[in-house]
């Protein structure tokens, strides 16, 4: 069975990842191409247990070194549990945040650097490659200003609390920012830069054209019914 495609979406929160996320899901989902989606740091049980130690506000004197293990321990288990499976039997999988997230909030805004980050990618991560990664890019006041309403939002109404990383000061955001942009130069092949303060239909009609290359350059053809697609406007 061919293998299947692993698309990743990155940004900083307040991007628009999860909207872009679920309307992307739906478009293949038209096409006969229902995709697995998924998240990290979470998307397992031991992900989310994981996740909820990372993000949560009282996990404070948290040791970079020891934050970027605990990335890297999700995505192992991520990969083994629910990722390669997917792909093996010849699905497409979508994932909020893969190593790039890693590169640019542990390498970038912790200083950590890259070359860590890719080498524990190689060494426990299987040296995993997204075969087409989304960036987006809004600027860097816009997509603060919404992540901190939202968390703060999800909070009150449902008590969660992943605020850490929201707390960080402007100058931090500003390096994880410039490494995602780093990361678009270094590998144009692969990353999609979606760059600019968009309507939620211009983002995604950008995602779709870039999802649609790729699936036409994989060789993966629709198996949804074309006439119907059509008729929805899709």
């Amino acid at each position: 069975m061919p293998r299947g495609l692993f698309i990743t979406f990155e940004g900083l929160d307040g991007s628009g990842k999860t909207t872009q996320i679920q309307r992307l899901a739906s478009w293949l989902k038209m096409r006969g191409q229902p995709p697995l989606v998924t998240r990290q740091p979470g998307g397992t049980a031991t992900g989310d247990r994981i996740r909820a130690l990372a993000l949560d506000s009282r996990s404070t004197g948290l040791a970079p070194m020891a934050e970027m293990a605990l990335m890297f321990a999700d995505r192992a288990q991520a990969i083994a549990e629910v990722i390669e499976p997917a792909l093996s039997a010849g699905n497409i999988v979508l994932c909020d945040r893969f190593t790039d997230s890693t590169e640019a909030y542990q390498g970038g805004g912790r200083e950590l650097g890259s070359e860590a980050v890719l080498e524990l990618h190689r060494l426990l991560a299987s040296n995993l490659q997204p075969d087409l990664t989304l960036l987006l890019l809004p600027s860097l006041e816009a997509s603060l200003a919404r992540a901190r309403r939202r968390n703060q939002r999800v909070q009150e109404q449902a008590g969660a609390d992943e605020n850490r990383f929201e707390q960080e000061k402007d100058a931090f955001y500003s390096r994880v920012w410039q490494k995602y942009r780093e990361i678009a130069a270094r590998e144009p092949a692969r990353v999609a830069l979606v760059e600019g303060d968009l309507s939620i239909d211009q983002v995604h009609e950008r995602v779709v054209a870039a999802v649609s290359a790729r699936l036409g350059a994989k060789g993966i053809e629709s198996r949804g019914n074309a006439a119907a697609c059509a008729s929805a406007g899709l």
